[in-house]
C-alpha cells in the first residue's frame, strides 16, 4: 500500500480509502461481515475510513464506531454531513444549525470525542458559504474535528471557499471528494487544477462507475437480483447503472473496449478502471465500497498495478481527458439547472 499527503495537512492516508457506504441497510447488514471487512482493510496498510450520516440513515456510522473500538487512533476517520437525515425543514443543508446538531449524533454513532475529516456531502446554494465556514472553523477550535472538507464541489466553489477563507480568516477546506473514473473524468478539467492551487487533498469516490466498470452489468442484459441496480431501482444510486437506460448505451460500447484494453494488459477491467484513479498526481486517495469480505480482497489485489504511459494513452483515446458520459455520475444536480431557473418567467 502506498501512502500520500493530505494537501497541506500533513497526514499520511493511504492511496486506497476503505468506503463504507455499503454498510448497513444501503447493502451489507451483517454487522459481523462489516467488522471483518474493517479488519482486513487495516491488515492491508488501508487507514483512512470514510463514511457518512445519510448512509443507512446513520447505521454505517454505528457499525464502523463498533468496528473500531479500542483502535480508534489507528485510523484517519472521515465523515460528511449535509444530506437530508429526516423529514424535519432543517435537517438537512450546510446551515450552522444544522452542522451544530449533527456533528454531534456522528460523534455519538461513530463513539469517538472527534472527527478527522469532516465533509460538506454536497454543496448547498441556499447557505451563504461564510456561515458554513465559520461553524465548521469552530468545531475545529473545539476540538470536535481535525480538518473539513468539501465533496462534489465544482472549480469556482471551491475557489470560493478559499477566498472567503482568507478573507474572514477562517480554516479553510482541507480536501474534496469528487467521484471520478475512466467514465466519469470531467474532474479533470478543472477541479483537479483548483485544488492543486489551494493546496487541497483529494479523494476520489465510485472509481467503477457504481459497477459498471466490475464488467458484471452487460448491454441489454437484466441485473442480477443482488445488484446495485436491482436493490436501488429508481433511485439515481441503480440508475447510473441499469443496462436498460438509453445512457448507458454508449458506455457499454466503451466498457467493452475498455475490457480487451485489460485483457490484453493481464489484469481484470476492475483493477484497471481503479489503478487509472491512482495515476493522477492530483489524486491523494481512491475511495473503495465493497460491500463483502470478497469484494474487498478481489479489489486490494490491484493495489500494486501501475499503468504505463501506453495503456493511459489508449484510455485516453477510449474516453478522452476531461469528458463526463452521463450526467448523472456527476453526483450532484444544481438547483441553477432545474427547468424553472433556466427558463424566464
Amino acid at each position: 500500500m502506498d501512502y500520500r499527503i493530505l494537501g497541506r495537512t500533513g497526514l499520511k492516508v493511504s492511496s486506497y480509502s476503505l468506503g463504507t457506504g455499503s454498510f448497513g441497510w444501503w447493502g451489507n447488514s451483517n454487522e459481523e461481515e462489516c467488522f471483518q471487512i474493517v479488519d482486513q482493510a487495516l491488515a492491508e496498510g488501508i487507514n483512512l475510513i470514510d463514511t457518512a450520516d445519510v448512509y443507512s440513515a446513520g447505521v454505517s456510522e454505528e457499525i464502523v464506531g463498533k468496528a473500531l473500538k479500542g483502535r480508534r487512533n489507528e485510523v484517519v476517520l472521515a465523515t460528511k454531513v449535509g444530506l437530508p437525515m429526516g423529514n424535519g425543514l432543517n435537517q438537512s443543508g450546510n446551515s450552522r444549525f444544522w452542522i451544530k446538531q449533527e456533528v454531534e449524533n456522528s460523534l455519538r454513532r461513530l463513539q469517538t470525542d472527534h472527527i478527522d475529516l469532516y465533509q460538506l456531502h454536497r454543496p448547498d446554494p441556499q447557505t451563504d458559504i461564510e456561515e458554513t465556514l465559520s461553524v465548521l472553523t469552530e468545531l475545529v477550535q473545539e476540538g470536535k474535528i481535525r480538518y473539513f472538507g468539501s465533496s462534489t464541489f465544482q472549480a469556482w466553489q471551491i475557489a470560493e471557499a478559499q477566498a472567503v477563507s482568507e478573507q474572514r480568516n477562517l480554516a479553510s477546506f482541507a480536501s474534496e471528494q469528487p467521484p471520478y473514473s475512466i467514465l466519469n473524468r470531467g474532474i479533470e478539467f478543472d477541479v483537479l487544477e483548483a485544488t492543486r492551487k489551494y493546496g487541497m487533498g483529494i479523494l476520489v469516490w465510485s472509481p467503477l462507475s457504481g459497477g459498471l466498470l466490475t464488467g458484471k452489468y452487460s448491454k441489454g442484459q437484466t441485473a442480477s437480483t443482488d445488484s446495485r441496480a436491482t436493490r436501488f431501482k429508481g433511485n439515481t444510486l441503480g440508475d447510473v447503472v441499469d443496462p436498460t437506460r438509453e445512457e448507458n448505451t454508449l458506455k457499454f460500447d466503451m466498457i467493452s473496449r475498455l475490457q480487451q484494453l485489460a485483457d490484453e494488459s493481464g489484469m481484470t477491467l476492475a483493477h484497471l478502471a481503479i489503478a487509472f484513479t491512482q495515476v493522477h498526481p492530483s489524486i491523494t486517495s481512491t475511495i473503495i465500497g465493497p460491500r463483502t469480505l470478497g469484494q474487498l480482497q478481489d479489489t486490494i489485489k490491484g493495489a500494486d498495478i501501475h499503468l504505463s504511459t501506453d495503456i493511459l494513452d489508449a484510455i485516453d483515446t477510449i474516453v478522452a481527458p476531461g469528458l463526463t458520459l452521463d450526467a448523472l455520475e456527476r453526483g450532484w444536480a444544481p438547483d441553477w439547472m432545474n427547468a424553472t431557473s433556466r427558463r424566464r418567467a
